[in-house]
């Protein structure tokens, strides 16, 4: 399969709790495409202290001059608007509200246990993260949003395939497989 693969620069984004680096890495099982996670750019502290948007942009950069294939995870839009040429082909995963919030609220206790829970050190800080989480699909494009993420894929000239459901993993790394098949 990875032999039949033309495109090199793959990016999967969807909003938080969408399953796009999960997909990546399991993609990255059957391609031989470095994954590259956003969050390892945005984040100096992970989940806590945010980089200055250029620092971001030159260590993305950096990275993707480094590998010849590369699948970058995670939403760049506004920090990496620039990097959109650089991408061959675009995953995008949409997945219902209740669902993908659903998602989060598990990792949120999976990632920091009872100190998420009402009364826990970090509470207050789970919670206003939900709480953006949940405006994904109705607020506007001031905000990382469905709205902001359409238009930011209409300005693409490489092929979007977009995943819509609450699909496992293993069907998603087939479509996207497939679909990597298809459009050589």
């Amino acid at each position: 399969m990875p032999e039949e693969i033309f495109y090199r620069r793959l990016h999967l984004f969807g909003a938080s709790g969408s399953g796009a680096t999960t997909l990546g890495r399991a993609l990255g099982k059957s391609l031989p495409h470095v994954v590259l996670d956003g969050d390892d750019y945005f984040w100096s502290r992970k989940f806590d202290e945010a980089r200055p948007p250029v620092e971001r942009a030159r260590l993305l950069a950096e990275d993707m001059r480094r590998h010849e294939r590369w699948m970058l995870t995670g939403a760049v839009c506004g920090w990496g608007d620039g990097f959109k040429p650089d991408f061959d082909f675009v995953v995008f995963l949409h997945v219902p509200p209740e669902e993908r919030l659903a998602r989060l609220r598990a990792r949120e206790l999976r990632r920091y246990g009872e100190e998420a829970l009402p009364g826990g050190r970090l509470h207050a800080q789970s919670q206003a993260f939900l709480e953006w989480a949940a405006l994904y699909d109705h607020a506007g494009e001031d905000v990382r949003s469905l709205q902001q993420h359409e238009r930011w894929m209409a300005d693409l000239d490489c092929p979007v395939l977009r995943i819509e459901g609450t699909g496992s993993t293993e069907e998603r790394v087939e479509r996207v497989l497939e679909a990597l098949r298809e459009r050589r």
